[in-house]
């Protein structure tokens, strides 16, 4: 009994630090729309500073929560900067913008804080008064983990006077519920949206420093606590600052008596938990639906014309230059650019999906790997030729789109694009944990292509005829009657289901015919390498693609292309020096910045002026002009 009631007492300790970082995020995506994922970040920071400060000021109790406290502000102040000087800009642009954004500021926070405090971790101070432990039924109960449970409810309590009981507190509330007609009223919302922010980052770093007594600093924390703080906001409803302490025990209590139960499922029991309620409630446990007519975070819709005559010439001269590229580069550059055909049929895919579909997928790595996964099995275990292995890719990828699509396309705009966070999430640990047929982390080896493609000019021209034909391909749906079909549901759903349009069976038709797709660029990066492993379906590996989406512009059918471009050549380039991430980071910002469109749209837009790129919208029934998306 005693040893039930301490664990359960553990786990509101760790509830308590959780949603001091949740609510953070909620507030700040309830107000501002900012899916922030610099939070992490944050969090991390805050661990680091009270680090410091406490080792600073010293003086006992006093001084040790002083110190919190002071971290937590300083958080504060580093949330003022990057909301006053990166995303201010950005709020009048995609959503999804705004995301790249904070993850460029994750990466330059990563590199900061090595070259500030080391790579080594920092171990946490005790909390003076608090070292001793008091045995709850004869079970050792730590003292501080005692005031941890007591943090979290007495900072929801605070919350809740200010959003209650202060005139900013309501302003903020109404921002929450229709920011368009609190700034129609007068309030000045960059005022409002500098505060939120500003108070989601020191709840974000508080939340950090008071885990210093329980464990350490160190350089994985950002990554480490990201994931379960969206799951934690995403359950307990966007926005909602009760939702997120309901849901943060959930999930802690779920974590300490999981493990009892299932050793295993440790790494997804929280995304199944997710993708359970997020089914049978979709806005989460205490959200509200979004605002109807609210924009999703692809932007303003736009309509699609095909090439125009100087597009095909310039397509064509880039076809004949990569087919003579063998003659003229050597071989390392010829895999750097097989690289980069499969990134950009992979993100070609995404684009899609999340251009012509409005539908905004955080999981796309999962039909990635899936097709990786589906060839190499096939290969090793039924000895299957690769030219019907790699044909079968997509069988695997398309196959779980369609089982993760029939649960998704019940949701919409973030909540949506969580739950297929979570099935990646769900796919990932399982060819992670079932070593006996995928080999675990050790990943599949010896996946080569037959003899006759092993040569790297050979399999580069077979990775050239499979991604023009897979992107090919990809455009031609956009212009066919299901492509129509799939933008009217995007532009209008109410419209569309008027006309008899099946929206849910549009959508999951375009879920599974992105994942196909993407489970063919997973199948050529199998064979490329020679192996596959977990990687190639983890979270980081989709938020690559979702960056090259973005680099290259939603708006531009030739984006993703151009995006994959940009980011293998900044990886290249970039990864030998000591602090490349905070090179990269910095050029993500910038070009988020400098290139609100993406690299594609603003090509787009410059060359658009004197050469003929789109065919003329009268070429097209039921085209406007002015309302191009360029080709």
């Amino acid at each position: 009994m005693g040893v039930y009631l301490v664990q359960f007492l553990s786990g509101l300790a760790s509830a308590s630090a959780l949603f001091l970082a949740a609510s953070g995020l909620s507030i700040i995506f309830g107000v501002t729309r900012v899916v922030n994922f610099a939070h992490g970040s944050f969090y991390m920071l805050g661990a680091y500073f009270g680090y410091s400060l406490v080792h600073r000021l010293g003086g006992g109790a006093i001084g040790f929560w002083v110190a919190l406290l002071l971290a937590s502000v300083a958080v504060g102040l580093v949330g003022l900067l990057v909301e006053t000087v990166i995303l201010r800009r950005l709020y009048k642009a995609p959503e999804l913008f705004q995301l790249i954004a904070t993850f460029g500021v994750i990466l330059i926070v990563q590199d900061a804080v090595f070259w500030a405090w080391g790579a080594e971790n920092l171990l946490g101070p005790r909390a003076p008064g608090l070292t001793g432990i008091v045995r709850i039924f004869d079970v050792p109960m730590p003292l501080y983990e005692l005031a941890l449970i007591a943090i979290g409810p007495l900072v929801l309590l605070a919350l809740w006077m200010l959003f209650n009981r202060t005139r900013w507190g309501i302003l903020v509330r109404a921002a929450t519920e229709d920011r368009e007609m609190v700034g129609a009223l007068g309030v000045n919302q960059s005022l409002l949206f500098t505060g939120v922010f500003v108070l989601g980052s020191m709840l974000a770093g508080l939340g950090g420093a008071v885990q210093l007594p329980k464990g350490d600093a160190n350089l994985l924390m950002d990554f480490g606590i990201l994931a379960e703080v969206f799951v934690v906001t995403v359950v307990g409803g966007m926005g909602s600052i009760l939702g997120a302490f309901l849901a943060a025990v959930l999930i802690s209590e779920l974590n300490t008596f999981g493990i009892l139960v299932w050793p295993n499922g440790t790494l997804v029991l929280m995304f199944i938990l997710m993708a359970v309620i997020l089914v049978i409630r979709p806005t989460g446990l205490l959200g509200r639906p979004e605002t109807i007519g609210h924009k999703t975070e692809t932007g303003a819709s736009q309509v699609v014309l095909p090439a125009g005559p100087h597009y095909k010439i310039f397509v064509a001269l880039v076809l004949a230059a990569l087919l003579l590229a063998p003659l003229a580069v050597d071989s390392f550059i010829l895999v750097l650019v097989t690289d980069i055909l499969v990134l950009a049929l992979f993100a070609t895919s995404l684009h899609f999906l999340m251009s012509t579909g409005g539908l905004v997928s955080f999981g796309h790595a999962a039909f990635y790997g899936g097709g990786a996964y589906a060839a190499a099995l096939l290969v090793t275990y039924a000895a299957t030729p690769f030219e019907l292995a790699l044909l079968l890719a997509p069988l695997g990828g398309g196959l779980l789109a369609l089982v993760v699509g029939w649960f998704c396309v019940r949701l919409s705009g973030v909540y949506f694009a969580m739950l297929t966070l979570a099935f990646a999430q769900v796919a990932w640990s399982i060819v992670f944990q079932w070593s006996e047929v995928t080999n675990g982390d050790d990943g599949l080896l010896g996946i080569w292509p037959a003899a006759w493609a092993s040569g790297t000019v050979v399999f580069y021209y077979v990775a050239l005829a499979v991604a023009a034909a897979g992107i090919f391909l990809i455009r031609r749906v956009v212009f066919a009657p299901f492509g129509y079909g799939l933008r009217a549901t995007r532009d209008s759903m109410l419209r569309a289901a008027a006309i008899g349009i099946d929206i849910k069976r549009q959508q999951l038709a375009a879920f599974v015919f992105a994942g196909a797709m993407a489970g063919l660029a997973g199948g050529l990066f199998a064979f490329s390498k020679g192996s596959v492993f977990p990687d190639e379906m983890s979270i980081p590996r989709s938020f690559d693609a979702l960056l090259m989406v973005l680099l290259g512009g939603l708006q531009s059918l030739s984006g993703p292309v151009v995006g994959a471009a940009a980011f293998t050549w900044l990886h290249d380039e970039l990864i030998s020096f000591e602090y490349w991430r905070l090179l990269v980071g910095l050029a993500i910002v910038a070009l988020v910045l400098l290139f609100p469109q993406g690299l594609g749209g603003a090509a787009r837009h410059h060359l658009g002026r004197h050469l003929k790129l789109e065919a003329s919208p009268g070429t097209l029934q039921g085209t406007a002009p002015g309302k191009e998306q360029q080709a």
